[in-house]
């Protein structure tokens, strides 16, 4: 990939302009005998070009900076070790101005390398094991699961950090409630013993966000269903939840509570499909023999229930299929923001560098006059080229309303996506072969905080979002 920290304002406004060609559709010259109407002036969008960073870790754009505020194997606040692999994450309102920032960890028992209790095990005494989910054989507890973060925004720095959720397995991503909780989900299917676990794994949890240590209860949530589970996203005007799976065959599924936030009280899982098309498939591989699925067409959606939930078989998306859901690539990162739900395909298209889809919920949402009125599914994007977006990952909405996406590949950058499709870098990673993740702003939009999964680094970044 080509570096973008060398690249002018010429060369910046050059990808902007691409990115809008690339998803909007090619603009036309108008030819009237010998003249040429020259194309439409494109506005740039974005903040600029990328500026070598003098520490070789992380170009930004003008005006912006970054602060490392979080490393593996820090000691914190409860006396354990700041877990390795960060990935998904959510932030909350703390008190006196304070920033709470929940942070998932993907790891499994092997290799103990990243375990918050030490390479020798030794600092496990410190831990309640009854609140552990999976405690393992043999004393090898399921290392995933969740650390949270006090961040103090006037001082850039965190105040504490502790284990907040453990012995769950690969936690990748999640999101947050409205009631302050943030739901965290294993992207595994493991079952009890396999390689040591004691119970099945594959489900949601939900952790309170707290701004004192506190290691809580692991209790899945069952109903949610038990899947290669990646992201969430919680309407809260109605409490109903989205939520992605991450494998190549994948559905997109809506968990309507019995209880609204009370997630553990049961509810029903329905995976979502395109009205009067039985199982379409929206991948758009050029080795498939299904139609296109097209960019910026709107569909009608429906939802169909699915049975068995806890599927020791791992067959919810198969059912859902053959009961006419739509099946999607890799669906991984999902943010509710501007009243929609934006998920990403990671290696979805036709070139198979990633789409990013939009649902906009009916206004009868999950209720029966629903059927009238329904929701609506658009591929808003499809990349087809590495210098515009490559495997977008984890997501969120600024507070603006453009699309925050990370990239998963060893030469990541943060691609911005403006409502009308229009692209932009924000960052890229110089020093590490590894993925962003966890992207997210705080709640006062302020601060953008995101994670150099294979580094371990949770980084801070400021400057002037309000441009």
């Amino acid at each position: 990939m080509k570096n973008f920290s060398s690249h002018s304002r010429r060369d910046f406004l050059k990808f902007s302009a691409s990115a809008s060609l690339g998803f909007a559709g090619l603009l036309s010259c108008v030819r009237e005998i010998d003249t040429v109407v020259p194309p439409i002036p494109v506005r740039p969008v974005g903040y600029g070009p990328l500026l070598p960073d003098p520490h070789g870790l992380l170009n930004l754009p003008k005006g912006f900076t970054y602060q490392i505020i979080s490393r593996q194997g820090e000691t914190m606040s409860d006396g354990l070790l700041v877990p390795g692999l960060p990935d998904g994450m959510g932030t909350f309102r703390g008190t006196n101005g304070k920033t709470i920032l929940i942070r998932n960890h993907e790891l499994s028992p092997d290799p103990i390398w990243g375990s918050p209790y030490g390479l020798d095990g030794s600092l496990a005494s410190k831990v309640d094991r009854s609140l552990l989910y999976d405690p393992g054989s043999g004393g090898r507890p399921e290392l995933g699961g969740t650390t949270t973060l006090v961040y103090n925004p006037a001082t850039a720095r965190v105040e504490r950090q502790f284990l907040s959720l453990t012995g769950t397995a690969r936690n990748c991503a999640g999101g947050p409630t409205p009631w302050n909780t943030w739901l965290t989900c294993e992207e595994t299917i493991k079952r009890a013993g396999f390689e040591g676990c004691q119970k099945d794994h594959g489900f949601v949890f939900e952790v309170p966000a707290t701004d004192y240590p506190r290691l809580h209860p692991a209790v899945p949530i069952k109903p949610m269903g038990r899947m290669n589970h990646e992201a969430v996203a919680v309407d809260p005007r109605t409490g109903i939840v989205y939520m992605t799976e991450d494998i190549s065959d994948s559905l997109i599924y809506r968990y309507l509570p019995t209880v609204p936030r009370q997630l553990h009280k049961g509810g029903t899982l329905q995976a979502l499909m395109i009205r009067d098309q039985k199982s379409v498939d929206t991948r758009n591989w050029p080795t498939l023999t299904a139609p296109v699925f097209p960019v910026g067409q709107t569909f009608d959606v429906m939802w169909v229930d699915l049975e068995e939930v806890e599927s020791p078989d791992d067959d919810l998306r198969y059912q859902g299929f053959d009961k006419g859901a739509a099946r999607f690539a890799r669906t991984e990162g999902m943010w509710f923001g501007n009243n929609e739900v934006y998920f990403a395909c990671t290696n979805g298209g036709k070139s198979q560098l990633g789409q990013v889809f939009r649902y906009v919920p009916s206004s009868q949402e999950g209720k029966p006059q629903e059927k009238s009125s329904p929701g609506k599914l658009e591929l808003f994007i499809e990349s087809n080229s590495t210098e515009l977006l490559q495997n977008c990952d984890n997501l969120t909405v600024a507070p603006w309303g453009d699309v925050i996406l990370c990239e998963d590949n060893d030469h990541p950058f943060l691609v911005g996506v403006t409502p009308k499709g229009e692209l932009y870098r924000l960052a890229e990673n110089v020093a590490h072969k590894t993925e962003f993740a966890g992207g997210v702003f705080s709640p006062t939009g302020e601060t953008y905080f995101v994670n150099m999964q294979g580094t371990g680094m949770t980084i801070a970044i400021t400057g002037p979002w309000h441009k």
